[in-house]
């Protein structure tokens, strides 16, 4: 746990752990919600969602007023979220704004993915290089101006970065290296937006490292 008020919750959420369930009953966050309500009458449930193997911040709305005031909030683009990624090779120039739609694509043989699409909806994510390391590996800064399946990912493999570990749109390897690092949340319009941050996971820390990262 990360964050908890009476309205709002915010989780760290491990990589590997899908947030809804499946046709197959894997295991999943979904599940456990109930687990979360510590005396409140109501489950808390997801705001929004993270890919299965992306590590972070992640928003629960603790009643159903919460839950609509923070679909409003999302749908008005106001909640910032700030992404940490390790790619392989380096975005040119080390800071900038990618700006090219997506679109579904599916197929028979391998199902479905995101493509960069003249046709594809908006998308948009700003990003800036916050380390290098020596064998060619970058830590990027990234936050997500639109709200596309899989945007980061797709982007960052549509300039000739793909992250590390990204086995759909990069090379197969280890855990995807995404983390939602920060989330701010202007709740309230009297009151300072909520700011929470989630720590670095254990398979990231030795990449950050080699790019500079100091825990």
């Amino acid at each position: 746990m990360l964050y908890q008020d009476s309205l709002v919750m915010v989780l760290d959420k491990p990589a590997g752990l899908p947030v809804h369930g499946g046709p197959a009953g894997d295991d999943n966050l979904e599940s456990h919600l109930g687990l979360l309500r510590f005396g409140y009458k109501e489950t808390p449930a997801l705001a929004h969602r993270l890919d299965r193997d992306t590590a972070g911040c992640l928003i629960l709305g603790r009643n159903h007023r919460a839950l609509r005031k923070l679909g409003r909030l999302f749908e008005q683009r106001k909640i910032r979220k700030t992404y940490w990624a390790v790619v392989t090779g380096a975005p040119t120039p080390p800071e900038g704004i990618i700006d090219r739609p997506i679109k579904k694509l599916s197929t028979k043989g391998s199902g479905w993915r995101m493509v960069t699409a003249a046709d594809g909806q908006r998308a948009v994510s700003a990003y800036q290089t916050l380390g290098r390391s020596d064998d060619g590996l970058a830590w990027l800064e990234l936050n997500p101006r639109t709200g596309r399946t899989h945007q980061i990912r797709v982007h960052c493999a549509a300039v000739g970065c793909p992250i590390m570990g990204d086995e759909q749109y990069g090379t197969p390897g280890p855990t995807l290296h995404l983390l939602a690092r920060a989330i701010e949340i202007p709740l309230f319009e009297d009151r300072p937006p909520i700011r929470v941050s989630a720590p670095a996971p254990p398979h990231m820390q030795d990449a950050l490292k080699a790019c500079g990262w100091k825990s």
